[in-house]
């Protein structure tokens, strides 16, 4: 079995939309919620298109049917946005709409740069139509504390992550301090002036100066969740949970795992040093 493979079993909960329920079925039993995340990105054709958005309403329609509490993340490539930004914008509509119906949630995922500025315009023209719908903001692009001001007017729903693509150095910070000062930063401004906040991270040196800040706002945790993904530090997630802190996990499935992984580890060798560390521990 090869190293790409063991990482696999241990960062993705299977190749089946039901192997996804297990999972979260296992996270829910522990007090943590999730998002479910089909596997794929960068489609050619507007058939490979729709069908991602009906296995979306598929796995909309597995959570309303078993009751586990989890909510759904979609990546724009898949649903078609380098096809045609309206055609990806109608289909993603389909499993807003649907997930509205059930009560649900749908995550807009931030890929790389070449797709930011369209992602944001996309996202946009759903939440015009929605409320159900949130997106997701990179740390280390220098453009996104003017994003973050912008979508704060409207309290959106923003989950903030530092970013896994590789980019230049002209649009992103290149040293990782840099990177979480400015994560930091974002969540306060979140925190204090926007929405609901998912702060997305693993990292204690993100994680305790924003539980301080929060304590010393008195924000409630209505406000904000702490999210992770699944196989990474699971003794923090269900330490957190165990402490009254609302926690998420993002629990991806499907057969385009290797993928998945062979992108992000090429992309950034600090991808792979984080998720082979990761293996060994809790």
């Amino acid at each position: 079995m090869g190293l790409l493979t063991l990482l696999a079993k241990r960062f993705i909960a299977g190749l089946t939309v039901h192997d996804a329920m297990r999972a979260v079925e296992r996270l829910n039993r522990n007090g943590i919620l999730a998002t479910i995340d089909h596997l794929g990105e960068n489609v050619h054709s507007r058939e490979e298109a729709t069908a991602a958005a009906d296995e979306y309403i598929r796995i909309l329609d597995e959570i309303d049917k078993t009751g586990v509490q989890s909510n759904v993340s979609v990546k724009l490539t898949m649903m078609g946005l380098e096809i045609d930004s309206y055609f990806c914008a109608e289909n993603v509509a389909r499993i807003v709409k649907k997930a509205k119906e059930l009560n649900n949630f749908v995550r807009i995922d931030m890929e790389g740069s070449a797709v930011t500025q369209v992602t944001l315009d996309v996202f946009e023209r759903l939440h015009a139509e929605f409320d159900n719908v949130g997106i997701v903001i990179q740390s280390y692009l220098y453009r996104s504390e003017a994003d973050v001001r912008r979508l704060n007017d409207d309290k959106i729903n923003i989950r903030l992550c530092k970013g896994a693509y590789k980019e230049p150095r002209e649009i992103a910070y290149p040293q990782k301090e840099a990177v979480n000062e400015s994560y930091l930063k974002l969540a306060r401004l979140i925190l204090t002036e926007g929405g609901h906040v998912g702060l997305a991270t693993h990292d204690d040196k993100m994680i305790e100066p924003l539980m301080a800040f929060i304590k010393e706002r008195n924000i409630p945790t209505s406000s904000y969740e702490w999210q992770m993904l699944y196989g990474i530090r699971r003794a923090r997630q269900e330490q957190l949970a165990a402490a009254g802190e609302t926690v998420r996990v993002y629990v991806p499935y499907g057969s385009d795992w290797v993928g998945y992984f062979s992108r992000r580890m090429m992309e950034r060798k600090e991808n792979f040093f984080f998720a082979f560390r990761h293996f060994f521990k809790g």
